[in-house]
This record gives structure tokens, C-alpha cells and sequence, in this order.
């Protein structure tokens, strides 16, 4: 088997330059490392990536901690991160923590013990939150406000009052509430949202118009039963992700409710499937991948050893109109 020496000797360069080539190839020439890289290709030398590795106390691996691997939105992100880990030559490894506090412990641990070198976590922070650990690198990605580490996120609160806003000014007044979980931070910045948008509008909270969810598409099905039983009935729906106004639309029509000529529904997240629904969905759209990408390149600059300027990242949404709303006809 080939060694570095070999190497050295075969393109006449130093060890110390073959070395530097391997590791940070842009700290050498093009010309030398044209020719390492012939040595290496006619040697067919392979580098002790495991040598190496220990030296810098790298493991060139991060975990990306996922409360629920089937929510769509997170394929997005997930996306994101393992084009840009791959940019940076890192493998990515999968933490599947089903919302479950000690199962993030366990991955939280493979850092703590240096079998990987940082954390990506979707789980928004909330009161139970393992991190931030100052023995852990990490970034939260697409969490919520008051994030205490370095988050990258758009603004929820502002998105729900621009989805709300824009039913209020399609003349809708009776607008329901598909939720998330109540303690979840994002039912809480996009509770606050729509709050905002009916004050605003001079219009009083009713209780009977919001029922909670848990961000699944049965929950949003099972969701209208609620709705369906009022005597004044909402004659739009703010569900607050994809999934759950996908399953409020499919419930709608199995009541015999026409969406959106008897009542408008809104998502939130902008999942592919969104644009293919019966009928296509109006809802706000989440820059998933963009924000996957950036929390990695925030996570690499820390592992560099370089401190992001802000501790917060908000990215800009866009609401998507669609065929699901329509202006209130009396």
C-alpha cells in the first residue's frame, strides 16, 4: 500500500506540501496540486481519513436532530442541510427524536463525546429544551422567537398575519382556527398572528372558532367535525401547516361543503403536495431549503471556528394565493 512518502517522492514535492494538498488543497498551488494528484491517481493512494481526522478532532459529521422523520416540511430542510454538508465534505446523520426529550440526550451525547462535531435541531425551543449546551455546537432551523442560541427561521408571527389579513381583506369576518398543539412555540407566534389581524380588524376572539390540531392530516379531517356542528359557522379556516388544511379540505367536502365557494381554507408551510390539492392551496410559503442550507453554513462557520455575526437569521416568506380562497359573497 502506498504512503505519503511515496507520494512525495513520486511528484518531487515535500511531505509537508503532499499534506497540505490533501487537507486544504487551496493552500497550494494549482501546479503542485496537479501534481500530487497525479501521484496519488498512479500510486492509487488512499489517505488515513481516520488519522487525519483525529489530528483536526473532527468527525466530519453532524446530527440534525427531526421531532417527527414523516412531516413533509422537514424533507425540505433536511434537503437543504445535506446539500450544503456535502459542499463541506460532512455526512449527515439522521436523529429521529419522536419529540421525545430523552432520545435528543442520546444524540446530543454523540456530540458531547466527540463522535460528531454539531447539531442541526428542528424542534422549535420550548422550556424543555436540552440546548443550547455550551459543550455543543449548534443551530435551531426553522424555530420560533426567542430562540436563546443561533436560529435560523422566518417570522411567524408576521406570516400568519399576512395570511389572516388577507382573508380579512377578501371580506371573510368568521375565520376558524385549525392549531397546533397549544404548547408548541409555533402555535404560539402564529396564534399571536391572527390575534393581531383580528384586532386590527375590530373583530372579537371567539373561543368556538379555534379548535387544536397536532400538524397531522387527521388531526385537520377530524378538525371539522368541530366546525361543522356551530351554528355560525366560520366561513374560512386558517390551518397552520399544509398537512392539516389539506385533511380540513378533504373533511369539508365529505360534509358536503364545497372549498372555496362555502367556506375558504389557508395552509402554512407550502409543501409540494399543496400545489396539486382539490383545489390548490392558498397558504404561506416557507423557504425550506434555504433555511436548511443556512442553518449548515452557520453550523460549519462555528466547527471552523468562526463566530456568526447575529444569533438570529430570518428569512423572508411569501404568501402563495391559490384556488382554496375566494372573497366572502353575502
Amino acid at each position: 500500500m502506498a504512503t505519503i512518502r511515496d507520494v512525495s517522492k513520486e511528484s518531487g514535492l515535500s511531505i509537508a506540501t503532499v499534506s497540505r494538498a490533501i487537507s486544504n488543497p487551496e493552500l497550494v498551488s494549482k501546479e503542485s496540486l496537479k501534481r500530487v494528484n497525479q501521484a496519488i491517481d498512479k500510486l492509487q493512494y488512499r489517505p488515513n481519513l481516520t488519522s487525519q481526522k483525529f489530528r483536526l478532532q473532527r468527525t466530519n459529521t453532524i446530527v440534525v436532530l427531526v421531532p417527527n422523520i414523516a412531516n413533509l416540511f422537514f424533507a425540505s430542510l433536511i434537503s437543504g442541510i445535506e446539500d450544503t454538508a456535502a459542499k463541506y465534505g460532512y455526512n449527515v446523520l439522521l436523529g429521529d427524536t419522536r419529540d421525545i426529550t430523552s432520545r435528543e440526550k442520546e444524540f446530543i451525547n454523540l456530540v458531547e463525546t466527540r463522535q460528531a462535531d454539531g447539531i442541526i435541531q428542528l424542534r422549535p425551543h420550548h422550556k424543555e429544551s436540552l440546548l443550547p449546551n455550551c459543550n455543543v455546537k449548534a443551530v435551531n432551523a426553522a424555530g420560533c422567537a426567542n430562540t436563546p442560541y443561533l436560529s435560523v427561521r422566518i417570522d411567524n408571527t408576521e406570516a400568519a398575519y399576512k395570511v389572516v389579513k388577507y382573508l380579512l381583506d377578501q371580506g371573510h369576518r368568521k375565520i376558524g382556527v385549525i392549531s397546533g398543539l397549544k404548547d408548541n412555540p409555533h402555535t404560539r407566534d402564529r396564534m399571536l398572528g391572527y390575534r393581531q389581524a383580528l384586532q386590527q380588524a375590530n373583530i372579537a376572539f371567539n373561543d368556538d372558532y379555534v379548535i387544536e390540531g397536532d400538524f397531522t392530516l387527521w388531526s385537520g379531517l377530524n378538525a371539522v367535525q368541530h366546525f361543522a356542528q356551530l351554528k355560525d359557522k366560520p366561513t374560512a379556516l386558517f390551518c397552520m401547516n399544509d398537512e392539516m388544511a389539506i385533511g380540513a379540505i378533504k373533511g369539508l367536502k365529505e360534509k358536503g361543503l364545497r372549498v372555496p365557494q362555502d367556506i375558504s381554507v389557508t395552509g402554512f408551510d407550502d409543501l409540494e403536495v399543496s400545489n396539486y390539492s382539490d383545489p390548490p392551496l392558498t397558504t404561506v410559503r416557507q423557504p425550506g431549503v434555504k433555511i436548511g442550507e443556512k442553518a449548515a453554513e452557520l453550523l460549519f462557520q462555528m466547527i471552523e471556528g468562526t463566530e456568526p455575526k447575529l444569533i438570529e437569521y430570518i428569512l423572508p416568506f411569501e404568501l402563495i394565493i391559490r384556488e382554496s380562497t375566494r372573497p366572502y359573497l353575502l
